[in-house]
């Protein structure tokens, strides 16, 4: 299955995915998020060997530019989907994360019933805050100490969802 944004295409990733995706991971602002250790090819491949999430790449006029994926809490007291990105800098500024993530969360409610969607940038994340802010995220509170960065600190995140009747158009 392929997913078709205003103008981004979303399709499952596959192995000749990998050294496009690493590289993009290997640029310093994608790699102060997504971190990967010195074999990133590696990295990109554990992560897709991972059944944990669905994975796609994201391409720009057949280009890839990142990678979206979603996994899913199944218990059905708790239901709802998370969603993690990445996408090249090169390409930053363009709305493509955001046609990017209101796709994916326009196919996690319309075809997998998903109510709720969350996405947890870094706190200091304002580009990615303000991205998933025009998809119609919102914050719902700051998790201290959430994530540890290259350097070994700890840094917080902000935990963000989106209510089906809220995504944008």
């Amino acid at each position: 299955m392929t997913l078709r944004g205003a103008r981004v295409v979303l399709r499952p990733t596959v192995p000749s995915d990998v050294p496009s995706l690493a590289a993009i991971r290997a640029t310093p602002e994608v790699y102060a998020r997504w971190q990967g250790g010195e074999d990133l090819v590696a990295a990109v491949r554990e992560d897709l060997a991972d059944p944990g999430a669905e994975r796609w790449t994201i391409e720009d006029e057949g280009a890839v530019i990142g990678l979206i994926q979603w996994s899913a809490e199944a218990d059905p007291d708790y239901r709802h989907a998370s969603i993690d990105i990445y996408l090249d800098p090169a390409v930053h500024g363009r709305g493509l994360g955001t046609d990017a993530v209101r796709t994916l969360a326009r196919h996690l409610i319309a075809d997998h019933g998903h109510h709720r969607i969350v996405i947890d940038p870094a706190a200091d994340n304002t580009a990615a805050i303000r991205c998933y802010g025009k998809v119609g995220f919102r914050p719902v509170g700051v998790m201290r100490s959430y994530e540890r960065g290259p350097d070994g600190t700890w840094h917080d995140g902000l935990l963000m969802d989106l209510l089906a009747e809220e995504l944008t158009p």
